[in-house]
């Protein structure tokens, strides 16, 4: 179902993108417009756009299958425990009085220091090679997701790994804290490989001091999602000359 209404989803927006204007579309065509269709998809989120498998989103978008990790797998087993120093060996650092990242008064401005700290010390890891994930052109890109992209030397398994930062009392909150945004020029997901966030918490900065707790490596093989659909619109859409009907006499002194 997933691919059919992805596939839907996508065509429809193109076809809406290319069509005339809504205004010179006759009454019985506009019934049958792309568009009539997809609304009706976006409004019953709860049927069809919530439990959604990320592996057959990442499938669908990337043509890339998301692997689970297996615990009998010597390799697995290795490079989970190869990672996990190096997530114990970050959050040693991070709570070091001496950090730079207790001057930062947002935690949103924290998180990268955690991406190149793990990406320093896996790449001082036997066997191992990280580095920011790479897009179908070959440009390093550090947004999006993921965010750090490993591979087992020996075997040429990938693992992508996306550290993210959370309060402490947030774990079982609903608010989003994860967004896969399909795009085709700067797709990060480029392999068939394992997926894994580093959950790094974190209690309130007091006296001028982030303090870490503890860490998760989840694995994504089984993490469903949902779809927010979400129209948007920048300024230089709104404030168009011909749709501007009324503006001030005189600019403020």
């Amino acid at each position: 179902m997933l691919r059919a209404f992805a596939l839907f989803f996508f065509a429809t927006i193109a076809i809406c993108r290319a069509a005339e204007p809504r205004s010179t579309i006759p009454a019985t065509a506009q019934a049958k417009a792309p568009v009539d269709q997809l609304i009706p998809w976006l409004l019953d989120e709860d049927r069809q756009l919530r439990g959604i498998a990320f592996s057959e989103v990442i499938l669908d978008t990337t043509g890339k299958h998301v692997l689970a990790v297996d615990r009998k797998n010597e390799t697995d087993e290795r490079v989970i425990k190869q990672i996990s120093a190096a997530l114990d060996e970050t959050m040693k650092g991070m709570n070091a009085p001496a950090n730079p990242i207790h001057g930062i008064a947002r935690i949103n401005e924290v998180s990268s220091h955690f991406e190149d700290s793990v990406r320093a010390l896996l790449n001082t890891t036997p066997g191992l090679s990280c580095d920011f994930p790479r897009t179908a052109d070959g440009k390093a890109q550090r947004s999006g997701y993921p965010d750090l992209r490993i591979v087992d030397l020996a075997s040429t398994r990938v693992f992508y790994l996306d550290p993210k930062l959370y309060a402490v009392g947030s774990r079982d909150s609903s608010f989003r804290t994860f967004y896969f945004e399909p795009k085709i020029a700067t797709s990060k997901v480029r392999d068939d490989a394992v997926h894994l966030i580093a959950g790094f918490e974190h209690q309130p900065r007091k006296d001028n001091r982030w303090n870490f707790t503890r860490w998760d490596l989840v694995d994504l093989s089984q993490f469903k999602v949902k779809l927010k659909a979400e129209f948007q619109g920048s300024n230089r859409d709104m404030y168009r000359p011909e749709a501007i009907v009324a503006t001030s006499a005189k600019k403020p002194d």
